[in-house]
């Protein structure tokens, strides 16, 4: 891009890398520290997911001839994505099962990020009016900072804590917010 402003395609294309990074973090780990990092994933998963589903996948439905074909496929692996993350959590990052289901659902998010990649962002980057893209950007940055608001609001627990589904209804409750329309998942 030839422009120092950073659109949406950019930011979502750095989850992606931070998503990576996330998962060989947690495949590390142990203990509390592997709770803390599996717990900053979903968060990640949830904002990204979030964002995707608010402004990228309707955005790519509309514009792209195929896009009636490709959004549902990419939403329903969202939807497996969470549905992984949950059970994740229910096991516990403990339990000797939970190795083999995070590389499962590793393995899912990559070729689901890749199909993202190819099918939706970089072609919408090409018919999008970069200052659309831009708006995007602003609104996903908006959420991190109500976020990180609500996450240092003091005793109350982190609207980033908790069971994934709960996870990312709040996330979608603050893009909404974010967005101006205030309308969660």
């Amino acid at each position: 891009m030839t422009t120092a402003q950073q659109d949406v395609i950019d930011t979502l294309l750095g989850q992606h890398q931070q998503v990576k990074m996330l998962f060989a973090q947690v495949e590390s780990a142990d203990g509390e520290h592997r709770q803390e990092l599996f717990t900053e994933l979903v968060a990640t998963l949830a904002l990204h997911e979030g964002a995707e589903q608010l402004l990228v996948h309707p955005l790519a439905e509309k514009a792209l001839p195929d896009g009636p074909q490709v959004v549902p496929a990419r939403i329903a692996e969202e939807q497996d994505a969470k549905q992984a993350l949950s059970a994740l959590y229910e096991l516990g990052v403990s339990a000797p099962e939970f190795e083999v289901q995070l590389a499962a659902l590793r393995d899912a998010v990559a070729a689901h990020a890749e199909a993202e990649e190819e099918l939706e962002f970089l072609r919408l980057r090409e018919i999008t009016d970069p200052g659309e893209l831009a708006r995007m950007a602003n609104v996903v940055g908006n959420a991190q900072a109500l976020l990180a608001q609500h996450s240092a609001a003091g005793p109350a627990p982190s609207p980033l804590a908790g069971h994934p589904d709960q996870v990312f209804d709040r996330v979608g409750d603050l893009l909404g917010q974010a967005d101006g329309s205030e309308v969660g998942r």
